[in-house]
């Protein structure tokens, strides 16, 4: 009996690699591939395709009308050499950059564009730690370790606060609106200069080890570290995707993205997928929640992406959505060769429901590419691109990445990743301590992921993601919990109810779960009234029913007290960003949550048992 047919997506890199296995157990993988040529300046992609497809879109979004407003190679490249004029009559460099507070648009992009262009580092940072933020706590931190000469906002208004309590100083651009009280600069005025010899001679100073832009970590352990990208970290990293996904050579891309500027995947990754390769960039203002999904489905009815990327989230609601949209299904499917997730596991049964959406609509099932990379690797190093990948796996290094496996690393028993290349990151920007902390003595960025190989008996099938080490501990019995496996099988269980879980039991007798609940879904999925709030949800006989049974699986299914919760509360609070529990693409911070919610940990192993409390029926 044949297997399944799948769509013809030419891919390399990563399909083949070596294995070195040292005397102390460390082993070494590489890519059979070389790692070839790539540019000085990722904005000489931007020269090249403005020379030789002029009139092609580069980047569109919709207008206030809903018409698509789009800027050629060609116009962006004038743009961007106007803007980084601009920018030189500031003064500003590393030690005074260019700080972007706002989501994706297309004055965020020029000017990114335009910073780059003349050597001006810039920091994109999550719009929410201005506008959802109460306190401005990582703001502010992010900002003190920046000094920005320079902040971009694009609305007055919305920005207004932050930019008043936080920079006092710094010269202000705003794209619409009006700052009160303080003088700033329109975005039409940055457009407005003209480019001349100054632009001129500071890009060509411009090279590989010239700062690009800031990133900034999500915080998940202390505060955020704003991590260097430079031009040869961008530019290798965008050279090894292509040479993974081989198809981006054969014809343009085509985006249709989301994913927030502010973060790797979205602002490196994706962006630069479409620069790198003279693709095009649809900018999708809509985001993987109930209220956002209807711009994301609006975008994917009317654009066909050659490649499509998301979150897990975005790809749940998105299959869900296909079930009964044909007009959808049938754009989606049109052309797709791949699509990619990262951020978080995407479930298997949310990639058997695409499989069987492509099966019913195109007669085959679209690739689903998924690896491993993170904010200071640019991000790429592995990718699992064949046909049998799976949820969970990781694959093989890209070429010119070496991975490192190191077993036993602090004593977890685990096996950490480590990464060396020219994507990697030279440091975190002033902070010489914790650079150092993060390689160890051959150059080996530390990342901190545990893996095992997919089959122990042929390493070279690839590896698996097996947890963050920082995030397992022991039980008082001394039995230690891998955390990582244990929240992606609850969170699949409970799909689709649980929006994720934190897992507790540092020395106690048993592991706890702290759930917090999609309580959207659980209210659509019980029918339960739009008035009642996320208590009152929680609290209705059968959704409480639906975990019990749930918790009675998971005791049911578990092996041993390492994988077997023995007590699980629902949380109506949902995550605060302000505490650092979660991030604003939706990442949950085991460590704050169990630090801020100890009150809440401590019911879960009350000597007189809570009523809110779900202990499994043994």
């Amino acid at each position: 009996m044949s297997g399944p047919r799948y769509r013809q997506a030419e891919v390399g890199g990563v399909l083949h690699a070596t294995l070195e296995t040292r005397l102390d157990g460390t082993q070494i993988l590489r890519s059979t591939d070389a790692l070839g040529d790539f540019p000085d300046r990722l904005t000489d992609r931007l020269e090249h395709w403005a020379a030789t497809a002029p009139d092609r879109v580069f980047v569109a979004r919709r207008g206030a009308d809903g018409a698509w407003l789009t800027i050629t190679y060609a116009q962006m490249l004038d743009r961007a050499q106007r803007v980084g004029q601009a920018l030189l009559a500031h003064g500003l460099s590393a030690e005074r950059p260019v700080a972007i507070l706002s989501e994706n648009d297309l004055e965020h992009l020029t000017l990114a564009l335009g910073a780059m262009w003349v050597g001006v580092p810039y920091a994109p940072i999550s719009p929410a730690y201005s506008t959802v933020s109460q306190d401005f706590g990582k703001l502010r931190q992010i900002l003190g370790t920046l000094t920005p000469g320079l902040v971009f906002a694009s609305d007055g208004a919305a920005y207004g606060r932050a930019i008043t309590t936080c920079l006092p100083d710094a010269a202000v651009v705003l794209a619409r609106g009006v700052l009160e009280g303080r003088r700033h600069l329109t975005f039409d005025d940055l457009l407005g200069t003209t480019a001349g010899a100054a632009a001129a001679a500071a890009h060509a100073a411009v090279g590989p080890d010239t700062i690009a832009k800031f990133l900034f970590t999500s915080g998940s352990t202390k505060q955020p570290k704003g991590v260097v990208n430079t031009h040869r970290m961008l530019c290798a990293n965008l050279q090894q995707i292509r040479q993974c996904f081989a198809f981006l050579a054969s014809e343009p891309p085509v985006l249709v993205d989301w994913l927030p500027w502010n973060h790797t995947f979205g602002g490196n990754h994706n962006v630069g997928i479409a620069l790198y390769n003279g693709g095009t960039l649809y900018i999708d203002d809509g985001k993987p929640t109930p209220a956002g999904m209807a711009q994301t489905l609006r975008n994917l009815r009317e654009i066909a992406p050659t490649i499509y990327f998301n979150v897990p989230k975005g790809f749940e609601e998105i299959a869900n959505a296909m079930d009964h949209d044909e007009p959808l299904r049938r754009s989606l499917f049109s052309r797709v060769k791949a699509f990619m997730f990262a951020g978080a596991g995407l479930s298997q049964a949310v990639w058997d429901h695409l499989d069987h959406l492509g099966e019913q609509t195109v007669g085959e099932r679209i690739p689903i590419f998924t690896g491993l990379g993170m904010t200071e690797t640019a991000p790429s190093c592995t990718f699992a691109l064949g046909t049998d990948v799976q949820s969970g796996d990781i694959g093989l290094p890209v070429p010119g990445v070496e991975v490192k496996l190191v077993p036993n690393a602090e004593g977890s028993g685990k096996t950490e990743i480590r990464f060396r290349g020219p994507n990697v990151m030279p440091g975190y920007w002033r902070m010489p301590e914790q650079t150092a902390e993060a390689f160890d003595d051959e150059g080996f960025y530390r990342t901190g992921d545990a893996v095992v190989f997919k089959d122990p008996a042929n390493p070279l099938k690839g590896l698996r993601f097996d947890g963050r080490i920082a995030e397992d501990f022991k039980l008082a019995t001394g039995t230690f919990v891998s955390v990582g496996p244990l929240r992606a099988k609850v969170v699949l269980a409970g799909d689709p109810m649980v929006q994720d879980v934190v897992v507790a039991g540092l020395n106690r007798d048993f592991i706890g779960l702290l759930v917090f609940p999609r309580v959207a879904d659980i209210r659509r999925k019980f029918g339960l009234a739009d008035d009642l709030n996320a208590a009152q949800v929680l609290a209705a006989p059968a959704v409480r029913d639906a975990f019990q049974t749930l918790m009675d699986r998971l005791w049911a299914e578990g092996t041993g007290s390492a994988t077997r919760p023995a007590a699980a509360l629902l949380l109506a609070e949902p995550p605060s960003i302000d505490l650092g529990e979660v991030t604003d693409k939706g990442s949950i911070n085991q460590r704050a949550v169990l630090a801020h919610r100890a009150a809440e940990v401590e019911r879960l192993y009350a000597e007189t048992q809570d009523a809110e409390v779900i202990v499994p029926r043994r």
